[in-house]
C-alpha cells in the first residue's frame, strides 16, 4: 500500500511508539492499546522507525487487522489500523485527531525477599492416590471473561469473582469423581505456561500472531501453526521485555482459593525451569534485557524458586512442575530446531547440551526443597486430540536425566502407545514414586475400571504399590482455547479411576 497525504478516517485512539521497531517492544504497545478496541475502531500508530513500514504491514495481514492507510511527513509515519475487518460505512470522516500521547514500556524495578519462608508441614500423599494433572476444561463464560481480562475490557476483581465461580464448578467435579488429591482447575490461567507472563514483573502476554513478523519465516510458521491445530491468534506467549521479577505471586492465590473451598490434598502445577528458557527466550524480544538464554534462565529459576518457596510454607501437599518439552528434545525432528510443541518457541541445541541444561535448572530451582512434595510432569504434546500430530518414543533418552534431578515423583503418559512400554518405569531410581497415565484425556471413550486395574496391576508388578499413584496422561485443557475433552468426560474418567484405586487398595 502506498503512503498517502493525509487519513481519510478518524482514529478512535493514537498513540506516539517513537523510534521503537516492532521486534524492540512496538508490538507490545501496539497489543496494549488495540486489545480494548471493539472488533472495527481504528487505531493510530505514529512511528519515525523506517523498518516499521515493512514490518506494520505484514503484522496486519497475519494478526487479520486491516491496514486502512498510512501518511508520511518528514521522518514521522502514521498508521491508521483497524481491529478486524474494516468498514468505511461505520467510521466519521477525518475532522480532529484524538489526543496523541507518547508511550513507553515502564520497567518495573526488580523487588526479591530478604528471606524465603520455610515449607509449613503438609499431609503426605498416599500411595494409589488419584489426581488429575493440572488442567480442566473452562466454561464458555469464563473464556469470554479471561480473554476481556487479558484485552482490558474488565478488571482483575471481576476477573477473579468469575474465576472463583469456575474453580467450585471444577473442584465439585473431582469431589464427586472421588479424587484424593484436588487441583483448581488452572481455571485463572490462559494456558498451563504462558500464564506466568500476565504475572511477572517486566513481561507481557501477545497473541502467537504478533510474534509471526519476528521469525525468520512468518509464512512457514503460520503454516506450521495452521497443521498443529493450533489457534494461533487465541494463544498468548510471554514477551519479556525487562528483568523479570516477581512482586505478585504466580499460584499462590490459586492455592490459597483451593484450600477456602475443600479439605482434600492439593496439587499445583507450575511451568519447569527448562519450559520457561525454551518459552521465553525470543531472540528478537527478550534479547534487549537479557544477554542469552542462560542469563533469563537464571532469573526464571531466581522467580520459580520464590514461588515454590511461597507455595510450601502456604501448605500445597504437591507441587509439579511441568516439563513437556523434555520430549521435544528427544523425540523432534532433527531438521527443524524450532517448534511450537506446548509454546516452546525458541531454537533447541544438541540434544545432550539441552539435557544438560534442563537437568542443572531443574536441579537449581528445587535445591534444598523437600523432595517428596516435588513432582514433574512430562508428556509429548497436549495441544490437540489428534494423536497422530503428537511425538512419540520411549522415556529411555531421558533416563539420565530422571536419574539425577532432585523430585520425588514423575507424572508420566503411558495411555497412550506413544509413550512405549511401561516397563520403563522399572528402570527409574527406588525413590522416585510414579504417576501412572492411565487414562488418556484426548480420547472421548471412558476407560474401563477393569482396564485400569489391570493396567495398575502391571505397574504394581514392576515398582510396587507404595510408589505408585493414578492420574490422566496430562490435563484436560492445558489451553483454555483448545480443550482436548470436556468436564463432563474428565469426571467420568476420574471416577473409573478412583473405583480402580478402591480396588487396588483393598488387595493392599
Amino acid at each position: 500500500m502506498d503512503s498517502t497525504e493525509h487519513h481519510e478516517f478518524r482514529a478512535d485512539v493514537t498513540f506516539d511508539g517513537g523510534n521503537l521497531d516492532c521486534g524492540n517492544g512496538l508490538l507490545l504497545l501496539i497489543r496494549k492499546h488495540i486489545d480494548p478496541l471493539t472488533q472495527g475502531q481504528l487505531l493510530e500508530i505514529r512511528s519515525t522507525e523506517s523498518s516499521v513500514e515493512v514490518d506494520l504491514p505484514a503484522w496486519c495481514r497475519l494478526t487479520s487487522n486491516t491496514l486502512v492507510s498510512w501518511t508520511k511527513e518528514g521522518d514521522t509515519r502514521s498508521f491508521l489500523v483497524s481491529k478486524g475487518q474494516f468498514d468505511p460505512q461505520a467510521h466519521s470522516r477525518s475532522a480532529s485527531r484524538p489526543q496523541l500521547a507518547a508511550q513507553n514500556i515502564r520497567i518495573v524495578e526488580v523487588q526479591t525477599p530478604a528471606q524465603l519462608p520455610p515449607p509449613t508441614p503438609a499431609a503426605a500423599v498416599e500411595p494409589l492416590s488419584v489426581m488429575g494433572i493440572g488442567s480442566w476444561p473452562r466454561p464458555t463464560w469464563l473464556l469470554r471473561a479471561l480473554h476481556d481480562h487479558m484485552e482490558g475490557r474488565i478488571s482483575e476483581g471481576e476477573f477473579q469473582q468469575n474465576a472463583n465461580d469456575a474453580v467450585r464448578l471444577c473442584v465439585d467435579a473431582q469431589l464427586r469423581a472421588g479424587v484424593d488429591v484436588v487441583t483448581d482447575g488452572e481455571q485463572r490461567r490462559d494456558n498451563y505456561s504462558s500464564f506466568v507472563g500476565g504475572r511477572l514483573d517486566n513481561c507481557a502476554l501477545i497473541p502467537l500472531t504478533d510474534l509471526l513478523p519476528l521469525v525468520d519465516d512468518p509464512e512457514k510458521f503460520q503454516q506450521e501453526m495452521q497443521s498443529l491445530d493450533v489457534p494461533a491468534d487465541k494463544i498468548r506467549h510471554p514477551a519479556v521485555f525487562g528483568k523479570l521479577g516477581r512482586s505478585k505471586s504466580l499460584a499462590v492465590h490459586e492455592y490459597e482459593f483451593a484450600r477456602s473451598i475443600t479439605g482434600k490434598p492439593i496439587k499445583i502445577a507450575l511451568p519447569g525451569p527448562y519450559l520457561l528458557a525454551r518459552t521465553m527466550w525470543m531472540e528478537c524480544i527478550s534479547d534487549k534485557a537479557y544477554s542469552s538464554r542462560e542469563d533469563l534462565a537464571s532469573d526464571i529459576v531466581r522467580v520459580l524458586r520464590e514461588e515454590i518457596h511461597f507455595l510450601l510454607a502456604a501448605g500445597v501437599n504437591l507441587v509439579q512442575l511441568d516439563e513437556p518439552v523434555l520430549s521435544e528434545v528427544v523425540f523432534g525432528s532433527p531438521a527443524h530446531s524450532r517448534s511450537f510443541m506446548c509454546g516452546a518457541l525458541s531454537e533447541r541445541g544438541n540434544t545432550q547440551e539441552e539435557l544438560s541444561f534442563a537437568t542443572a535448572l531443574i536441579n537449581a530451582t528445587v535445591q534444598g526443597l523437600p523432595r517428596e512434595r516435588l513432582a514433574m510432569h512430562v508428556c509429548r504434546g497436549n495441544w490437540s486430540p489428534d494423536e497422530s500430530i503428537a511425538l512419540a518414543g520411549e522415556y529411555a533418552p531421558l533416563l539420565p536425566l530422571f536419574n539425577q534431578i532432585d523430585i520425588g515423583t514423575l507424572f508420566l503418559e503411558f495411555c497412550t502407545t506413544r509413550a512405549g512400554n511401561l516397563s520403563f518405569i522399572k528402570s527409574l531410581p527406588d525413590n522416585i514414586r510414579v504417576g501412572l497415565g492411565v487414562v488418556n484425556q484426548k480420547d472421548t471413550e471412558v476407560e474401563s475400571v477393569e482396564f485400569i486395574v489391570d493396567r495398575a496391576t502391571q505397574a504394581i508388578n514392576l515398582i510396587g504399590s507404595e510408589r505408585l499413584l493414578l492420574n490422566p496422561d496430562c490435563g484436560f485443557a492445558t489451553f483454555a482455547d483448545n480443550p482436548v475433552s470436556s468436564s463432563e468426560i474428565a469426571e467420568k474418567k476420574l471416577a473409573a479411576m478412583a473405583k480402580a484405586s478402591a480396588i487396588l487398595k483393598n488387595r493392599t
